[in-house]
């Protein structure tokens, strides 16, 4: 088996290498040059623990190249970025890139896997599109959709041992993508539909700004009310069904400040609770500088 991952990121590195380093054959693909140069002498541009032994170790055995040529494969490992534009809805400008530059690579019995951050949908779009671009040439391609769930830092250990959704457009793609993740993936394989699985992602990140969101809003309502928010929330804690998150200066990482938009800019009218804790933790930034400025101007009166 030969595996192709394109994107060279912070979740499509690591898994390449850790791929590699079972002893499957990987390809690593990136547009950024100078990302693919610094790969390639055994360099990892993200900060990783464990990552650049596992490298080099890959690398050595020959297990894994890196390149900014595209090469045919049996799996295609898709993990680009999809950020979101000026309107706050989804870009998938680099998926449909991706999409577009492996589809002259597929051949017979291809799987394609996607694990970007998508709109629910995404994934059987994209398979009809390859179905219809590919129809005079091949007839059996397979696609599923896999988000990753890791925390950077911990990225090795939790992509062998989280639990994973794994989507599938039919009953066959599922299959073989479940077999593909049974190669490095420890944890439990759960299996259900691409759209299903595009939505439990999307779910995840938006499930944790509702409840930043709720922490960041008692701030402010101690904050009028001249309490202390951590002692509120430490008394609050101690009922054995109730677990206040922190509250802070918005939501940190990339993820949770973006996933949301994707249900919201699909679903606007049944999604007030999402965007009204989208705008709560965006303006949680402002309100957290005015209290330090309010602490400064008061401090330099003393």
């Amino acid at each position: 088996m030969k595996v192709l991952v394109v994107g060279m990121g912070y979740i499509g590195l690591p898994t390449a290498v850790i791929l590699a380093n079972q002893g499957v054959q990987v390809a690593g693909y990136d547009t950024n040059q100078e990302k693919i140069q610094q790969i390639q002498q055994g360099e990892t541009p993200i900060v990783e623990d464990g990552l650049n032994d596992l490298l080099k170790k890959a690398l050595d055995e020959k297990k894994l190249t890196v390149s900014s040529t595209l090469t045919g494969a049996d799996v295609f490992v898709i993990a680009v970025p999809t950020p979101i534009n000026r309107d706050s809805q989804a870009d998938l400008t680099h998926v449909q890139s991706a999409i577009d530059a492996i589809a002259p690579h597929l051949k017979e019995g291809s799987l394609i896997i996607l694990e970007s951050t998508c709109p629910v949908g995404t994934t059987d779009i994209l398979y009809d599109e390859i179905k219809i671009k590919m129809s005079d040439t091949l007839t059996n391609i397979h696609m599923a959709y896999c988000p990753e769930r890791v925390l950077p830092g911990n990225i090795i250990k939790e992509l062998r041992q989280n639990a994973r959704i794994i989507g599938g457009v039919d009953e066959v793609s599922k299959q073989k993508a479940i077999d593909f993740y049974k190669l490095f993936v420890k944890g439990e394989l759960n299996s259900t539909d691409a759209k299903t699985a595009e939505l439990c992602k999307l779910t995840e990140n938006s499930y944790r700004d509702v409840c930043i969101a709720f922490a960041n809003e008692l701030s402010r309502v101690c904050d009028i009310a001249n309490l202390d928010v951590q002692e509120v929330i430490n008394f609050a804690n101690l009922h054995p069904r109730v677990n206040i998150l922190q509250p802070g200066i918005g939501v940190g990482g990339h993820c949770i400040a973006v996933d949301p938009w994707f249900i919201i800019s699909d679903f606007p009218e049944i999604t007030k609770l999402l965007r009204k804790a989208r705008q709560v933790n965006q303006r949680q930034t402002a309100f957290v500088i005015s209290k330090i400025k309010k602490e400064i101007h008061q401090y330099k009166k003393r």
